[in-house]
């Protein structure tokens, strides 16, 4: 009973590991999403104005103006390369922990089914010692009833 009390106890201690495990995830997911949210919203910016650029621009635009909405785009541009720097390393960040994930369940379950044939073996063998305490039973009852 020993070994499956140890066995209890590390798989306890796995399923803590990969509960955690999946909370970073989660959160590394959140992140992404996040992150990935704001880039798209920058790019629906700047396609919303370069399409009001080259609409103004068809009816006729001062230079100034035109300076100004570059000036915009240029900005927008590099505030799009800062998000879209964060959306791979949201991603990368995510997917290790998506592996560290899968590595701790595979652990569990590696546990899980220990945890199953220690199980199995411990009910086999009381199943013998309840068959073999039968057995001695039987035996006792046969050779009092030939005593008698």
């Amino acid at each position: 009973m020993m070994s499956t009390f140890r066995l209890q106890k590390l798989w306890t201690m796995k399923e803590k590991e990969k509960q955690a495990a999946l909370a970073e995830y989660e959160e590394a997911v959140h992140k992404f999403e996040q992150a990935a949210e704001a880039l798209y919203k920058l790019l629906k910016e700047k396609e919303r104005c370069e399409a009001e650029r080259d609409r103004r621009l068809q009816d006729g635009l001062a230079v100034g103006a035109i300076r100004h909405t570059l000036q915009y785009l240029a900005s927008l541009q590099q505030t799009i390369d800062h998000y879209q720097l964060i959306v791979m390393r949201a991603r990368e960040q995510m997917q290790c922990r998506h592996q560290r994930l899968i590595e701790l369940n595979i652990e569990v379950k590696k546990y899980e089914k220990m945890q199953e044939r220690v199980r199995r073996w411990t009910e086999q063998r009381e199943k013998e010692a309840e068959s073999r305490l039968l057995d001695e039973i039987a035996v006792q009852r046969f050779v009092r009833q030939g005593e008698l």
